[in-house]
């Protein structure tokens, strides 16, 4: 197995820090798995995408995988509540179909319309619902079922299944998958906005 390029050297150092200042907010020590961002991708099905959206972007691994599945018209907003992490993004990401916005993900409306977007086709989210208070992992659900398009989808991706209880009483069940080649290993949900 090869080592890692420079560049993703320093992107796992950067989401190492992050995780060791805001623990709560990264919620892993380490970027998802090539195969993790494979699997994302295909769940979510963002090559029929005109507008998607992404939570908790981190240092980009997902979403350049994102990005590389995208059509050349679509958008991705890629929202970000860390500093650090929005900065680097917007650094070393340079396509023209990215847009990162700093703040919340309870306030997906607001970034949505600070940049002129309608409804998104495709939510995906990384962020620890498990390490974050209960209202504000409702809020936060509350405000991507209503900013998905009538046909949307939500995916998230956690190693812990607060999202799939939470979920449940904003959207109802989801349809699941594991992903076994990522550390930790990934419950893969997935919401679809025309059957809650």
């Amino acid at each position: 197995m090869s080592a890692p390029s420079p560049d993703r050297q320093d992107h796992i150092l950067a989401f190492f820090k992050g995780f060791l200042d805001e623990p709560k907010q990264v919620g892993s020590i380490i970027p998802s798995s090539r195969f993790l961002e494979k699997r994302l991708v295909k769940v979510a099905e963002l090559a029929q995408a005109d507008v998607a959206i992404e939570l908790g972007p981190g240092t980009g691994g997902t979403t350049r995988a994102v990005l590389a599945r995208m059509k050349p018209d679509a958008k991705l907003l890629a929202i970000e509540i860390n500093p650090r992490f929005a900065r680097l993004l917007k650094r070393t990401i340079r396509d023209p179909r990215l847009i990162v916005h700093e703040g919340s993900a309870a306030d997906i409306g607001d970034a949505l319309r600070a940049h002129d977007l309608p409804p998104a086709d495709v939510i995906l989210s990384g962020i620890p619902f498990s390490t974050m208070d209960r209202e504000l992992g409702l809020s936060i659900l509350r405000s991507i079922d209503a900013n998905l398009a009538p046909t949307g989808r939500f995916v998230a991706y956690q190693f812990r299944d607060r999202v799939e209880d939470l979920g449940r009483q904003v959207m109802g069940a989801p349809s699941i998958q594991l992903e076994l080649l990522n550390v930790p290993p990934m419950r893969i949900y997935r919401w679809n906005k025309s059957s809650a």
